[in-house]
């Protein structure tokens, strides 16, 4: 009988279609990149689209409940396999899973004309057939313990829903973004906190003897929940004080938890130290909540939420698909001059929003965030298409 690696070289349909990482990582970086290239003149009133969304509430969506789910579904559908040793979703199902994706995006822009019950019913589609796929392939695979990845999957279900709900039906107070973004943050733990010291010893081991990161411990475990209970109060109750005490005690515990993972030894390979620079929007964004409710004189609400979304999602889905592409199409593992210029162009566009949510400068900053942000979305489809697109035989 043939290996399951054997078995994978024997596809012969279009290399795009290959594993889950080529269409979904190429079409989430390109429709980031358009999504916010729409979004600054919709918001000055010189686009408007057909859709049932106001320009904030389409711009929010899109990113969190478009390109988002796009990142984790390539994440997910490649790694799920290496979880299990079955075989990927290849060829016509892949196809199906993308297209569906791909209809959600289409159907949110002109909701307008499709009316926005159709629009949720196709958009929220995508997000059960992924949760669905997925479920089945760690069933069949006998590896019930990663369930639990789908535990984030199932939140930014419930988030978009309820998102959907408070759009069209008026009910609900921002409770679909919340949800959304505190799914993202909890996905970026886990996962983070499993490939983030992995992916690091892996690199130190072949270096310089010294520090290595710190094992998988009580501690991390006490990191999430903690983390959890802040997010979770943070959803049903965004300005109390107990969210903000607990995001506070969040904060400086996750980073704690970053520093014990050794990421001041990775300078030399940005592919390694961008996780913990990703990583690292985690409790600022914690830190910047608790401000926020602190003292919002000071700081916008929207700091905190920006240190999640462009920063941690932005430039933990940036490092994720920028190593995964290179390690499964036969790679090097090192960050090449253009990916570093992905790197630092996301890097600013994460910074510069968290400036102007402190209204430094705002409409500059948020010119700045808004160019930097497509520049490196955009700059992953033009470096990493011809690999994604094409078999590396």
């Amino acid at each position: 009988m043939a290996t399951t690696a054997e078995q994978i070289r024997r596809y012969t349909g279009p290399a795009i279609l290959s594993y889950g990482f080529r269409p979904f990582f190429l079409g989430g970086a390109a429709w980031a990149a358009l999504a916010i290239a729409a979004w600054l003149p919709m918001l000055a009133g010189r686009l408007m689209l057909p859709s049932a969304f106001g320009p904030l509430e389409w711009h929010v969506h899109e990113l969190l409940y478009g390109f988002l789910p796009a990142v984790i579904a390539g994440f997910l559908l490649t790694a799920v396999p290496n979880w299990t040793g079955r075989l990927p979703v290849t060829g016509t199902p892949l196809l199906a899973l993308f297209l569906t994706w791909l209809a959600g995006r289409l159907v949110i822009l002109v909701s307008g004309w499709t009316g926005a019950l159709a629009a949720a019913v196709i958009d929220v589609a995508f997000l059960a057939g992924l949760a669905a796929v997925v479920a089945r392939e760690i069933i069949a695979g006998n590896n019930t313990r990663n369930l639990r990845v789908l535990l984030a999957v199932g939140l930014l279900l419930v988030g978009n829903v309820a998102f959907h709900a408070e759009s069209g039906l008026g009910i609900g107070d921002g409770h679909g973004t919340r949800i959304g973004i505190a799914a993202a943050v909890l996905l970026i733990m886990l996962i983070g906190g499993r490939i983030i010291p992995s992916f690091t010893r892996n690199w130190l081991v072949r270096q310089a003897p010294g520090r290595l990161p710190a094992p998988f411990a009580r501690f991390d475990v006490g990191v999430m929940a903690v983390s959890g209970a802040a997010l979770a109060s943070w959803v049903a109750l965004p300005d109390h004080t107990a969210t903000a005490l607990l995001a506070l005690t969040a904060g400086v515990l996750n980073t704690a938890r970053v520093a014990r993972w050794a990421g001041e030894r990775t300078a030399a390979e940005p592919l390694v130290l961008v996780l913990h620079v990703a990583y690292a929007f985690v409790p600022l964004g914690f830190l910047l909540l608790a401000l926020g409710i602190f003292a919002p004189n000071v700081l916008a609400p929207a700091g905190a939420l920006h240190s999640w979304t462009a920063g941690a999602v932005g430039l933990m889905t940036m490092a994720v698909m920028t190593r995964a592409s290179l390690g499964h199409t036969g790679r090097p593992l090192t960050a090449t001059r253009s990916i570093q210029m992905i790197y630092l162009a996301v890097l600013v566009a994460a910074l510069a929003r968290i400036v102007a949510a402190f209204d430094i400068a705002r409409e500059p900053m948020l010119h700045l965030s808004a160019t930097a942000w497509v520049l490196g979305f955009a700059g992953f489809v033009v470096v990493y298409a011809p690999l994604l697109a094409r078999s590396q035989r």
